[in-house]
């Protein structure tokens, strides 16, 4: 769709996102919003308040103004674009939207991001939407932002808000932690590119938590060739590894026969797919024999490689993998 699509989902509800609250979500609930699975229509189905539609849907405005809803961000971070899903809403989908942020630490409660306290700052004005389609919007915003004040003009339905960016956490506190998970998306982590995920998403690689089932890992499809394949991941922070972890889980019949895992440090160059293969990359774990449905930890068998800032994971030849951790501590946090 567009280059953001590729960034993490700061309001996935796996990572923590909500929909906190809602002035009118008579047709259809405002938890409807963030669900991470692409909305359905089911035809004939209705409940005692109306059609039953796949999204959050409010009742028909007979005064000015406009709906709207206040969202927790799942993890915090700079926002790069959205897009606003109105699959399967025709007659009934709003004519416009616009999103404000603001940036709160804690959890403030709804009382207090419904106040006046509150400072909101406009990042996509009032923008036209197309019914039954996705509405991307790019975001030109370099703030960190926790919170989202999502308004439709001036009423009606929308399947789905998805909201890329890039995850900021709060580095003070990371590094008073010691050894971090430096792959993690919610300490900061992406998956740059890879070689094949046409079974499951390679981002899926980094999401917190142990994986639901087969398809909330990386899967790549059937090799018939020789080779491998691969996944290169942009740290967090410049670190240096102590620990990995392999989980397989759920992959059975379809796991990989190894795996192996690169570094480098290459702090101010811009990784991407045309310079991988230049990369002065260091081998942390060598070619390794993995198992079916199995966590797999290394720790002796890491070889050192001072502090780095990216690294590439193999699998040999191919087959899927839950979750990628990669242990270690920040530079300088123990300085």
């Amino acid at each position: 769709m567009t280059d953001f699509t590729e960034l993490i989902d700061l309001a996935a509800e796996r990572l923590g996102g909500a929909v906190l609250y809602a002035n009118d979500d008579f047709f259809a609930p405002k938890e409807n919003l963030l669900k991470p699975s692409a909305p359905i229509f089911i035809e004939g189905k209705y409940t005692d308040r109306g059609k039953w539609m796949d999204g959050w849907e409010s009742r028909r405005r007979r005064t000015p103004g406009f709906d709207w809803c206040i969202i927790r961000l799942g993890l915090p971070g700079i926002i790069r674009g959205v897009v606003c899903d109105t699959s399967f809403f025709r007659g009934n989908y709003p004519e416009q939207c616009s999103i404000e942020a603001c940036a709160i630490e804690g959890n403030p409660d709804v009382e207090r991001l419904t106040s006046d306290e509150i400072q909101w700052t406009e990042i996509l004005p009032i923008s036209q939407l197309k019914g039954d389609s996705q509405n991307p919007f790019a975001v030109e915003a370099n703030e960190r932002f926790t919170h989202l004040r999502f308004k439709i003009y001036p009423d009606g339905g929308v399947a789905r808000l998805r909201v890329y960016g890039q995850v900021v956490p709060d580095w003070s506190a990371l590094s008073r932690r010691g050894e971090i998970d430096l792959a993690a998306a919610e300490n900061g982590a992406l998956v740059l590119t890879c070689s094949d995920m046409f079974f499951g998403h390679r981002h899926n690689l980094i999401m917190p938590g142990r994986a639901a089932n087969m398809s909330d890992g990386w899967e790549t499809k059937r090799r018939r060739g020789p080779g491998y394949d691969w996944s290169v991941i942009k740290l967090g922070a410049k670190g240096e590894i102590r620990r990995i972890e392999v989980d397989t889980s759920h992959f059975k019949g379809n796991y990989p026969d190894a795996c192996s895992l690169e570094a480098c440090d290459d702090e101010d160059k811009k990784v991407d797919e045309s310079n991988i293969s230049s990369l002065a990359w260091k081998e942390i774990l060598p070619r390794t024999k993995l198992q079916a449905h199995t966590r797999h930890f290394y720790e002796e068998e890491i070889k050192p490689a001072g502090a780095v800032t990216h690294v590439r994971f193999k699998i040999y030849p191919d087959g899927g993998v839950s979750r990628l951790r990669i242990y270690g501590t920040i530079k300088g946090s123990e300085d």
